[in-house]
């Protein structure tokens, strides 16, 4: 209902702020992702996710549209709410979230406050599918370059190759500044 909010910064906490838009204050809840990326700057825009309970009317916001889909993403799974997922993207940015459920990382996710081994297995393999699908950036360098692993990745599962195999061999071989064709080649040699 309501995609993202223009205006004006009128206060910024690490788990809220208000953003003022047409002379009405609005109340966004945010991780602490989202709290780091935006500035201090008056003039604001943050993409939203309005949620309607019976006993509220809750708006969740985010510095980028990744870190929204994930979110959304993550309540579609039995067990984890809201407030569960925005502990998850304070604790974890959405590609480490992502990279975590691609390689079945339950110990990352399980590390999170409120998650248990059942529902750290239920968000892996309710978004294992779904995650694949969206282009995470970061500064880490272990996920750099992701759309191109996962391109990658995608192809050398449709060349019938066993995706973990092919996931292990991709880490092995993917460097900064490699193009999509140039990581198959070098996986296909090690494989």
């Amino acid at each position: 209902m309501i995609a993202h909010l223009k205006g004006k910064l009128v206060e910024k906490n690490p788990t809220n702020i208000v953003v003022e838009c047409g002379g009405v204050g609005y109340f966004v809840n945010i991780s602490l992702n989202t709290f780091s990326l935006i500035g201090n700057d008056e003039a604001i825009q943050i993409y939203t996710k309005f949620i309607v309970r019976e006993d509220a009317q809750l708006l969740y916001g985010f510095a980028t549209t990744e870190e929204r889909s994930m979110f959304e993403y993550l309540i579609s799974v039995s067990g984890i709410g809201p407030s569960t997922a925005m502990i998850m993207l304070s604790s974890l940015t959405p590609d480490e979230v992502a990279h975590a459920i691609q390689t079945e990382d339950v110990r990352t996710i399980q590390s999170i406050k409120g998650i248990g081994a059942k529902t750290a297995q239920r968000v892996i393999i309710d978004l294992k599918d779904k995650v694949i699908k969206i282009n995470f950036s970061s500064e880490n360098i272990f996920t750099q370059n992701n759309t191109n692993r996962f391109d990658a990745l995608t192809a050398l599962i449709s060349l019938g190759f066993d995706k973990k195999l092919a996931e292990k061999a991709i880490d092995k071989v993917i460097t900064e500044d490699d193009s999509v064709e140039k990581i198959i080649k070098k996986t296909l040699k090690i494989l």
